[in-house]
């Protein structure tokens, strides 16, 4: 009897090690990537995000769609940034903007971006003039960017981010296809969407911003 309580035990708490694995592999890789600012400004910044997109396209549910006409737009350059964007999200772009002199941000001016580069060995990619020297890029080698890279398993999307590591001053509007481009199962992920909402909708907030003051 004692040895059969014995075996109870051992099976328990293989049960129970094996079943721990696996919310441990299971909670890595669905990682959040907006939960690694703890004042909670990149989850407000990309929820805004989604609202100013769903309440303009007005496509109910259909997420594919909503942020592929987007990216359509972005790209043809037809989008309406007249009315796409709200307050809220015109006033955390200002916030972002604001930070942009800490090399940490997620943004940084694009003349240190290249000069980072050029000290590791690479070439620089843009013209040395005052409205450069001005110019923000996003921080492609910063912690939120490669958080999405590291947690997201697509190899296209991979490349997307390390090209733009090597060379920072690419329009949105090439970023935007390179991205609707992403195969359905490959785009619709939560590193793909978070990507989307900075890169491309608050870079271009960055730029816009003034205009709304």
């Amino acid at each position: 009897m004692p040895q059969r309580i014995n075996h109870t035990v051992v099976l328990l708490f293989l049960v129970l090690f094996i079943s721990t694995i696996g919310n441990t592999q299971t909670n890595e890789q669905n990682f959040d990537c907006l939960q690694i600012d703890n004042l909670g400004v990149l989850k407000r910044s990309f929820d805004s995000f989604e609202k100013d997109l769903f309440n303009h396209y007005s496509f109910e549910n259909d997420t594919i769609k909503t942020y592929k006409t987007f990216l359509t737009e972005v790209y043809s350059l037809s989008i309406n940034l007249r009315k796409l964007p709200s307050s809220t999200s015109l006033e955390l772009a200002r916030v972002f903007k604001k930070q942009a002199t800490d090399r940490n941000s997620l943004w940084v001016l694009l003349s240190e971006y290249d000069e980072e580069l050029v000290a590791s060995g690479g070439e620089s990619s843009i013209k040395t003039d005052n409205t450069d020297e001005k110019t923000l890029t996003f921080n492609y080698r910063g912690g939120f960017i490669q958080c999405l890279k590291n947690t997201n398993e697509s190899e296209a999307f991979k490349d997307i981010i390390e090209a733009l590591e090597y060379d920072g001053n690419v329009s949105p509007s090439l970023i935007a296809q390179r991205l609707h481009d992403l195969p359905t199962a490959e785009f619709n992920t939560p590193e793909v969407k978070s990507f989307i909402a900075f890169d491309i909708y608050y870079s271009i907030l960055l730029v816009i911003e003034k205009a709304f003051r």
